[in-house]
């Protein structure tokens, strides 16, 4: 279970989506997993112009960082799931909490450094029409970004955040008691909103992506700055994402604590199932059991 939803715009959404497709809590694990090319290029192709041979070099490039993912990332995978869930199972602690994060920054780190290892030699290919629609499209993220984002009174978007926090937690839990809810909605009134922060440091790191990709940088720079999602913050949204992050630990400690044996053993048994997917899913397409979850 992921303690906090990772954000990028850009061309960053595509190696994400590479990266975490299969960790992402889909109730459709194995048919996502095994479709993850198509949708992998169809996203990458809302950003990238590419027909003829980049179009089969793409192709190529996807197939290869599934190819990487199923050997390499997946076994990784169940122990992770399985130590999730006995952790879980028992009650959590702040230990767990750090090792649930760490444990995911690193696997979404080399996910991240592997598909952008992938790209890069296609990304430097990119001539000056090539880098005008993808920056284009980039803007158009950022449109969309703002008017989901930073649109409205600071209460609506407080609200909305409570909204998704709820719907995050009983997607693992079931349905949450009048308390539990009480709870999320504290967190949401008490700690800072870091969009407008967030908005800011997405569009620092569009222009390093772009000032790379005109330079023709990207097998040189794309992985190690694929890894480093988080590093080069501004002080003030470092800070103000670490106050963040500290306080929704302390929410799901809350909920924690507040769960019936009944809201537990859901999320312990959906993380085995994860495990048992995962392990499934890294022996070959279709090993995993068909209609499952």
């Amino acid at each position: 279970m992921s303690a906090t939803s990772l954000r990028s715009g850009g061309l960053r959404r595509v190696l994400l989506l590479a990266a975490v497709l299969l960790v992402s809590g889909c109730s459709a694990t194995q048919f996502m997993y095994e479709n993850a090319g198509t949708l992998i290029r169809w996203r990458a192709t809302s950003y990238l112009d590419v027909h003829g041979e980049q179009s089969r070099e793409l192709d190529a490039r996807i197939a290869a960082f599934l190819a990487w993912h199923r050997a390499g990332a997946l076994p990784q995978y169940p122990p992770i799931a399985e130590e999730a869930g006995k952790r879980l199972a028992r009650g959590l602690s702040r230990d767990d909490l750090d090792w649930a994060w760490a444990r995911g920054r690193a696997q979404l780190g080399e996910s991240l450094r592997q598909a952008a290892v992938q790209v890069a030699p296609l990304l430097d290919q990119l001539d000056g029409g090539q880098l005008t629609h993808l920056e284009q499209r980039i803007a158009e993220d950022n449109r969309k970004f703002a008017e989901e984002n930073l649109a409205g009174s600071e209460a609506k978007r407080r609200a909305e955040r409570a909204k998704r926090n709820v719907k995050r937690l009983q997607e693992w839990f079931g349905t949450l008691s009048a308390e539990q809810r009480e709870r999320v909605r504290l967190y949401s009134e008490r700690t800072p909103l870091t969009d407008a922060l967030r908005d800011a440091d997405r569009r620092r790191r569009q222009a390093e992506l772009l000032a790379m990709l005109r330079k023709r940088e990207a097998i040189r720079r794309l992985a190690d700055w694929a890894e480093g999602w988080d590093r080069g913050r501004a002080p003030e949204y470092e800070a103000v994402s670490r106050v963040q992050r500290a306080a929704f630990f302390e929410l799901l400690l809350e909920i924690d604590r507040l769960l019936t044996p009944e809201q537990r053993a859901e999320a312990v048994t959906r993380l085995r199932e994860f495990a048992r997917d995962f392990a499934a899913l890294a022996q070959g397409p279709g090993a995993a059991e068909p209609g499952r979850r």
